[in-house]
């Protein structure tokens, strides 16, 4: 599902080692939509369009609406989980109030912390005190049948994760959230400078991208444009 795109006037943020300075980004922000037996997942929740010093993000169309476009409401999603809690994933988040929210115990913390952590807005998740929560540590295996797993892969934040479905074809797929922004950041192992931590950053590259082989998985990069345009333009899907 297409959750909006994003604009940086400089990508140098990016990576602390100078890959990006002085670079235009066009970022793509895909939300996935998960249908199983036991229910629907959503992964991450887009962006609300706004105005930042230095970047922007924008929206063509809402999730609710494209959600209608295959006769669904946010209330008929079974659970919600997100990426992580940068305000680019949590956007709509306040929509899914009947849905069970997947959440990393230290994620939530960290986000909810004082002073509020850069790229961090606790109104888009400000009904998370409300809703029925699932609180993990950890990888999780979501509907206990090994289909769709969140994958435990901290260091852009303290809590990130990263999603894996085994299809019934016997594909498999990654969504890996934020653990990279572009295809050199992957090809190159590229840390950005606003990471909570970079030896954790690498290490979960590391295991992704091991998992990724072994499965030998398609893993898509959530913000690369190019990703997103290899998948189906919903409400088509891979199967």
């Amino acid at each position: 599902m297409d959750g909006g795109q994003i604009t940086f006037n400089d990508m140098a943020p990016f990576s602390d080692t100078g890959e990006f300075d002085g670079k235009v980004g066009h970022l793509s922000d895909m939300c996935i939509l998960v249908a199983h037996p036991k229910g629907w997942l959503l992964w991450d929740t887009g962006v609300q369009p706004k105005k930042y010093d230095g970047f922007e993000f924008t929206r063509k169309r809402t999730l609710s609406s494209q959600l209608a476009d295959i006769g669904l409401k946010p209330e008929d999603i079974t659970y919600l989980a997100f990426s992580h809690f940068h305000f680019d994933h949590t956007g709509n988040a306040n929509e899914f109030l009947s849905s069970t929210w997947i959440l990393q115990n230290k994620e939530l913390q960290w986000a909810n912390s004082q002073p509020t952590p850069f790229g961090v807005d606790p109104s888009t998740f400000s009904q998370s005190e409300k809703v029925k929560k699932q609180m993990i540590d950890g990888d999780h295996d979501v509907f206990g049948d090994g289909k769709v797993k969140i994958l435990s892969a901290p260091g852009h934040t303290p809590g990130h994760e990263v999603l894996l479905i085994k299809l019934d074809s016997g594909k498999n797929l990654i969504f890996a959230g934020d653990l990279y922004h572009q295809s050199l950041s992957r090809d190159k192992r590229l840390v950005p400078a606003f990471n909570i931590s970079r030896a954790d950053t690498l290490a979960s590259i590391d295991r992704v991208n091991r998992i990724a082989k072994n499965l030998n998985a398609k893993l898509f990069i959530q913000h690369e444009k190019s990703n997103f345009d290899m998948l189906p333009s919903f409400p088509k899907y891979l199967k």
